[in-house]
């Protein structure tokens, strides 16, 4: 029988975002992650005629989007932040050596990862926020799908160890163990929730103060430990003393940006721009994503290849408008995107 192609690529479009939230967390990077799904997908639309519904269409295509993952992540550690590979470093005499793109955890937008109702999108929220999944890139790569499969997409451990051609015991042991590694990353910080109204709040007062340079009121909103880092740079600010004599010395020219929210990995977001040097608006800079706990800020990670980084959320490269000319209330939770 002939197949009708367009009508397999029909069938397999649907599950882009899923297996594209399922990639980005295997592998910590929305650009290999889009690489990833589009190998299944091919994969899936190349060999449709041989799948004969033994298994859900969607547990076929998760088997190919797993082992397309474990080709691309043999390594014991995947990705990392900065606090992973270095002590901190002093605001005075900052380490700026930089390192190659393919060791950082990346971000990804939420449009392209997240969907569903609204306690759906909660769940999925918590699962891409940037600390979870570096946390997940630790930890060897069968255990990281083990532990995505069984926690985050509620397979039972039937359905994963048939997926992962392996047995039941082997999944529980698997997934004992990579439960062990998560829990001793520490807490996972609060949850966000861009409807809630203390948080709204505290975004707005941060966005205030950056856009005013104001560093007492900056240092106010941070909690005493809060820590400050730059892939692709691999230093790393922490606490508010240190952080106040960053933002005085080598981290001054921030003075005069803007910032537009964005929505990235289910947390607060920002793309910040600079002052331009020619004098005319604004240019990128960073795509800042905040941590909180407690109420207060935990860790501020500005990811700083904006070549690549804003064309993912379709952001502008220069702004030759005050954004807050245009609406001085914008500010708080992150839009869609």
């Amino acid at each position: 029988m002939i197949m009708d192609r367009d009508g397999v690529a029909e069938r397999l479009e649907p599950f882009r975002r899923e297996l594209t939230a399922y990639c980005y967390r295997m592998l910590g990077s929305a650009f290999e992650a889009e690489d990833a799904v589009q190998e299944t997908l091919v994969r899936a639309w190349s060999k449709f005629d041989g799948f004969e519904g033994r298994s859900a269409l969607r547990t076929w295509l998760y088997r190919i989007a797993t082992n397309v993952c474990l080709d691309m992540a043999p390594a014991p550690q995947r990705r990392a932040r900065p606090m992973d590979l270095t002590s901190p470093c002093p605001a005075a005499a900052p380490d700026l050596a930089q390192l190659e793109e393919n060791v950082w955890v990346g971000p990804v937008p939420d449009a392209r990862v997240l969907a569903g109702d609204p306690a759906e999108v909660a769940v999925g929220r918590e699962s891409v926020r940037l600390a979870f999944v570096a946390a997940l890139q630790k930890l060897p790569a069968r255990q990281r799908a083990v532990l995505i499969l069984r926690e985050v997409l509620a397979w039972s451990a039937a359905e994963t160890a048939e997926l992962l051609e392996t047995s039941v015991a082997s999944v529980n042991s698997a997934l004992q163990r990579a439960r062990a590694t998560m829990a001793a990353q520490g807490p996972a910080g609060d949850a966000f929730d861009p409807l809630d109204e203390t948080q709204r709040s505290l975004l707005s007062r941060y966005v205030q103060a950056f856009e005013a340079f104001d560093i007492e009121a900056l240092k106010r909103l941070l909690h005493e430990d809060a820590v400050l880092n730059m892939p692709p740079f691999q230093m790393w600010v922490r606490g508010v003393v240190e952080l106040g004599e960053w933002w005085q010395g080598a981290g001054c020219g921030c003075a005069g940006s803007r910032l537009l929210p964005v929505a990235a990995n289910g947390m607060p977001a920002f793309a910040q721009y600079r002052p331009a040097e020619d004098g005319n608006g604004w240019t990128p800079w960073g795509l800042t994503q905040l941590e909180i706990v407690d109420g207060r800020i935990a860790t501020m990670t500005n990811h700083m290849d904006v070549e690549r980084l804003f064309p993912l959320w379709g952001l502008p490269m220069r702004l030759t408008t005050d954004p807050r000319a245009a609406d001085p209330h914008t500010a708080g939770a992150p839009t869609a995107g």
